[in-house]
């Protein structure tokens, strides 16, 4: 019996585009805010995006390699920022700040069809909620689910970002599943990445594994596949198609 669901977030229960425009708004708004905190720099909005995008592949990298979060004065100052040399002292008050704009402004983030009532359909089921992301911000989160409307119905919110552990490493999946006082067995989880949601679900031994298509990220996850690597119990097209499979699933 599935009791509880566990969400991913961006290609979960949003959709993540990168546009030309998104990311000239987020460096132009990035370097506004520098500048009123008093860090000039002395580079154009598409440098400086360019400069990050760079980082950040970088960062992430080394984040699948040993599956921790820095702190974030650390990942601006020695990774996102490192060239400007811009000190940590000068960038730890701000870090949140800068955090959320990356997470929030970089990229267009379009909710899923039908997500409001999906979750409200999966509530009304008697299913418990929550939220397990890789993210460099600890507010984005919380506000994405206001914005969407579902914010009542996650019962507890784990962020890399907070607990310096990322997926697929099991021990944030077991975060959740303490704070919301739930077996592994009778909880599910909802991600778009094999690499990432898939094995780390897997890994965490969750009775209910479910892989939800993007192809904007299949890329990432070319090496992982072949007869040894974990496999989803199911792979849907659409969020809303999870209320239906609950059902089949506690049925049996």
């Amino acid at each position: 019996m599935i009791t509880t669901l566990l969400f991913d977030l961006g290609g979960t229960l949003h959709d993540v585009y990168r546009t030309d425009a998104a990311g000239k708004g987020f460096a132009e708004h990035f370097l506004r805010r520098l500048r009123r905190y008093g860090i000039e720099l002395s580079v154009t909005p598409e440098e400086l995006l360019e400069t990050l995008s760079r980082n950040a592949e970088a960062y992430k990298q080394r984040g699948e390699k040993d599956l921790t979060e820095l702190a974030q004065p650390d990942i601006w100052n020695d990774w996102y920022l490192k060239e400007y040399r811009i000190g940590r002292e000068n960038l730890e008050p701000i870090a949140e700040e800068l955090s959320f704009l990356y997470d929030y402004e970089r990229v267009e983030n379009v909710r899923k069809p039908r997500l409001k009532e999906t979750v409200e359909a999966l509530h009304e089921m008697g299913i418990r909620m929550g939220m397990i992301s890789n993210i460099i911000s600890t507010s984005v989160v919380p506000h994405m689910l206001i914005e969407y409307g579902i914010d009542q119905y996650m019962e507890c919110i784990v962020m890399s970002s907070d607990v310096g552990i990322r997926k697929p490493d099991p021990r944030i999946f077991e975060v959740a599943l303490k704070k919301m006082g739930v077996s592994a067995k009778e909880t599910g989880y909802v991600g778009d990445t094999i690499s990432r949601d898939v094995i780390g679900a897997h890994n965490a031994g969750l009775g209910l594994n479910i892989r939800i298509n993007n192809p904007r990220i299949a890329h990432r996850d070319v090496k992982y596949q072949g007869a040894d690597i974990p496999k989803p119990d199911y792979v849907i097209e659409q969020l809303y198609e999870l209320p239906e499979i609950i059902r089949k699933v506690n049925q049996q």
